[in-house]
């Protein structure tokens, strides 16, 4: 079997160390000595995408948190409209430099999409300047951030899934907006979370791979009443 070549090494901010490594053409990104992503499982994080475009229009704005592989831009940028504007949020440096170096051929050309803004940033904070804005921003907000609800690389990621952070979520969406958030694991307590921060709910159990086998994720379609 083609050996793993380790190719970097990072630190999380806020605490935790990434490595990036690869296996032929497969790359796989671990916190702490746990898998947190591999290229050849994206068909949860593509699903995020295209879940939630299903319920946009053709000029959405929409917030992505989390670039990680690419995956969720990708699919995004091939439902989303001409006039679409996509804005990316990546807390880790290193996984935006890990995009344009090493997995640079996976990314594509989605980088260089006049569609999307890429910016080195804490999802949570984004949506809080936009939650306190005078008007709402976002037509849809996709989280693609840590495990899920579940926080496992930063602590300080509670926050968003939390009463305060989906709230805040509520306020940054225009009526009808959508909150897609992507989990490794169901929760039925984030669930209620949802509809008691005033989102109306759906469910989906999707799988990890895109050959319909392997690990079940779950991602929250929540439409803003």
């Amino acid at each position: 079997m083609t050996p793993w070549v380790h190719l970097d090494t990072a630190q999380v901010p806020g605490g935790g160390t990434l490595k990036l490594a690869r296996r032929g053409d497969e790359f796989s990104i671990r916190l702490d000595g746990a898998e947190l992503m591999n290229s050849r499982l994206s068909g949860s994080e593509a699903a995020l995408a295209t879940l939630a475009f299903a319920r946009l229009g053709a000029a959405a704005r929409v917030l992505i948190g989390g670039l990680g592989m690419g995956f969720t831009l990708r699919a995004a940028l091939a439902v989303a409209g001409p006039d679409s504007r996509l804005e990316v949020v990546e807390i880790a440096p290193a996984v935006i430099a890990w995009a344009r170096g090493p997995m640079a051929a996976l990314h594509g050309d989605s980088l260089d999409d006049p569609r999307v803004t890429l910016a080195q940033a804490d999802v949570a904070a984004t949506i809080g300047a936009a939650a306190g804005a005078a008007a709402a921003r976002y037509d849809a907000i996709l989280l693609d951030v840590d495990n899920g609800p579940e926080a496992m690389s930063r602590p300080a990621n509670d926050a968003l899934y939390a009463d305060d952070g989906l709230r805040a979520a509520r306020r940054a969406l225009r009526p009808g907006g959508v909150l897609a958030v992507w989990s490794v694991a169901r929760d039925p307590a984030f669930t209620r979370r949802l509809r008691r921060a005033g989102f109306a709910v759906e469910e989906n159990t999707v799988r990890a791979s895109t050959s319909g086998r392997g690990a079940r994720h779950t991602i929250w379609i929540a439409v803003r009443t």
